[in-house]
Formats: structure tokens, sequence, C-alpha cells
């Protein structure tokens, strides 16, 4: 009898994790490698975020804290959702968690029973089938192809629930795609939800605020009223406020919800790291004009980068709307082989062999159950997104 438990069988680690790793263990080894795998800002903190965290420590705001969060940065978060989002709740409808992460697996852990279905669109971010798997649930996967601009039809949603669905996992703008839907958009899928009263949805707004060219974002309890009292309304600080490492993530919904992923986070992790919480008080309430200055640097990387991956032979790269990812197809590079004598069969080959033989570092497609794509995160500097384009460009030249 195996000694670790059988659910882990049931899941993978983080594609995502593994590549930064191998491109920072290569870095440390002396390679000439660059790194586009990690969705993090290279932004620094904000000076008052930072400076709010040295008070709270100068205070002795040190100690345990409710396990789900303090009064005051409950209180932030209720007024974040009503200033940006139209959305009222109390401070019993929120939750703080140790990251985005935490929340949502929270919330799974709390209402999945074995057999019961979530439906997750595709390309998805890495972590949502793995997290329902250890939940004991069963990840139903709704393709959204290029030929859609990465976003779930109506058809494609109604066709994927069935009487066992309890969440549809929702996630705008997206990762791994930037792709983000417009009001109208939005409101053919909340339409189709609400013909389905079973199914929850589980709204992951982590990059509500990384939009560009004039897009509005949008919720779905916001646009469908409807659906208020069976969504879990999901963010956090991490991309927005240049705050990865600090760890808060949290959320907003239904009161027995709330409680039961209190129960489970009071028994697990207990509370966030309460520094992390007060700085979080002053990300929320702070000055947020910082903000529009950092996407006016994120659109114009992601318009170079949008160009360069274009002009790559066999890569068509669409423009997204937010986030700060591009998910180019590399169908036109399929069967043929590169200079290093890799035969590109899908996108898991050409990402090994564009690292091994050029030293950038992406996210292969089907990390995100959708190829034969790949992933770059061009949150890093024009030099080295500019160098690693090139670098792209020269290898898809290569190929024969």
């Amino acid at each position: 009898m195996s000694f670790l438990s059988a659910t882990l069988d049931r899941v993978k680690p983080s594609p995502t994790i593994a590549v930064t790793t191998l491109a920072n263990e290569l870095k440390a080894a002396g390679k000439d490698v660059i790194g586009l795998g990690a969705g993090e800002p290279d932004f620094d903190t904000p000076e008052n975020i930072k400076a709010a965290a040295k008070a709270a420590i100068d205070a002795g705001k040190t100690k345990y804290t409710a396990p789900d969060g303090i009064p005051e940065l409950k209180k932030a978060i209720c007024e974040k959702f009503k200033r940006d989002n139209g959305l009222d709740y109390t401070p019993a409808q929120v939750s703080v968690g140790t990251g985005g992460k935490q929340i949502l697996y929270n919330a799974l852990m709390a209402t999945l029973n074995p057999g019961d279905e979530v439906v997750i669109p595709a390309p998805y971010w890495v972590s949502y089938p793995d997290m329902v798997l250890l939940a004991g649930g069963e990840p139903v996967i709704a393709e959204a192809g290029a030929d859609t601009a990465y976003k779930l039809t109506p058809e494609a949603l109604e066709a994927a629930i069935t009487p066992k669905t309890k969440w549809f996992i929702f996630n705008s703008p997206s990762n791994p795609t930037g792709a983000a839907y417009s009001r109208a958009e939005l409101k053919a899928l909340t339409d189709v939800l609400m013909k389905h009263p079973h199914v929850w949805v589980m709204s992951d707004d982590m990059y509500e605020h990384l939009v560009y060219d004039d897009f509005e974002f949008c919720t779905p309890a916001e646009v469908e009223p409807g659906l208020y009292e069976r969504t879990l309304t999901c963010n956090g600080v991490s991309k927005a406020y240049a705050m990865t490492g600090w760890r808060i993530g949290y959320a907003a919904g239904p009161q027995p919800l709330i409680a039961a992923m209190r129960k489970i986070q009071s028994q697990s992790t207990s509370n966030p790291c309460s520094v992390s919480q007060w700085a979080a008080v002053e990300a929320l309430n702070g000055t947020q004009e910082f903000i529009p200055a950092n996407n006016e640097v994120f659109k114009r990387r992601r318009d170079m980068v949008v160009e360069m991956l274009n002009a790559a032979e066999g890569i068509t790269c669409p423009t997204p709307e937010g986030a700060f990812y591009v998910y180019p197809s590399i169908e036109g590079c399929i069967g043929k082989t590169s200079a290093g004598g890799a035969l590109i069969e899908n996108d898991e080959v050409f990402a090994k062999a564009l690292l091994e033989e050029t030293g950038v570092a992406v996210v292969f497609g089907a990390a995100f159950g959708l190829s034969p794509c790949f992933r770059v995160s061009y949150a890093t500097s024009d030099e080295n997104l500019k160098k690693a384009c090139e670098r792209i460009q020269q290898f898809c030249a290569s190929l024969s």
C-alpha cells in the first residue's frame, strides 16, 4: 500500500511554476535565459503600500487575526466592490485568504462532493482543473478556441452543463489568453446560467484592472443581478498592485458559503499574514493613480510582442484585451524540424526546443488545455521582450 494519498494521482504539479523554476535554475547555472513564464508584474509594490506595511510592523500589528481577515480589510473590500462593480456586500459576506488561489480552493473544498462537475472554459489557468480534482469533483472542459477569440460561446456553455454541474468557473481578463468579455458577451453567458439555477458561478476577476484600449470590465453578478445569490466574486491585490508575494486574495458571496470557507481556512492556514492584510487595506483605500500608468507600459509591451510574434514564420498571435499575456498559435510550425533536430510534433516539444536552442522560456499550450499554442507573459522589461521575440523569430525561421 502506498504511503501517499491516492488523491495525488489525480493531479499534476503547476506547469507555470515548473517553467519558471527551470528558467531560474538555468540562469543560476550561467545560461543566457529569458523567462516569459511568470505571471508576475515586474513593477515594485507602490511606496504607499510598503509604508503601510512598515507602519503595521511598527505598531505591533503582527499577531493572529480572525481566520479570514481583519475587519478593516473586509470593510475596504466591501467598499471596493461597491465602487468598482456596483455590488453590495457586508463584511460577513467577505473572505480573505492567502492569495487568490486559496480562496478558489476553499470554495471548491467547501462545496464539491464526488461526482460533482465544474465547467471550465479552455484555455484555462493551469490550477483550475487540478483544484477541482483535489476537492473530489470532475472538471468538464468547454473549449473556447481562436475562432471565437478564446471566449466561450453561450452554445458551448449550454452544451457543457448537466444535472451534475455545480460550478461554472469564469475568468476575464483571462489567464492565459488575455481575452476579456464585453458586457454583451458576458450577458449572453449569464442568460444561459439563469436557465440553470443549480449552477453556481465562480468569477475570477484577478486581472480586473489590467485592461486596454478603453475596454470596460464587468463581472457576472454585476451584469445579471439574478445571479447574485449563487455567485462567488473573487479577486486579490497580486496583479494590479504588484503584490504577488504578499499573498492576499479575497472573495464575496452568499454568507453560508463564506462561513463554510472560513471553517476550512480556520483548520488549514488560519489567517493570512497580518502585515500583508494592513498593506492590502492601503492598496484598496489608497491612491489608484499608478494603475493607469502601469497599464500604459503593459499596453506598449503587448503591442510590441503581438507585432513581433506575428512577424515570426508559422505563428499567429491575436491582440488580447487585458491581463499581461498573449497566447499565440504555432499551427504553422507543427511537423517541422528545428535547427537542433527537434521534430515539432506539438507545443510542448516547441517550448522545450525553444528553451534549449534559444534560451527563451515559455509555457506550452497543452498545460492550459488548448493546443497548439504557447503563453507569453509580457510582465517583464521591454529589452527582454524584444530580445526574446527576436530569438523566437530566428527559431521559427530556422524550422524546416
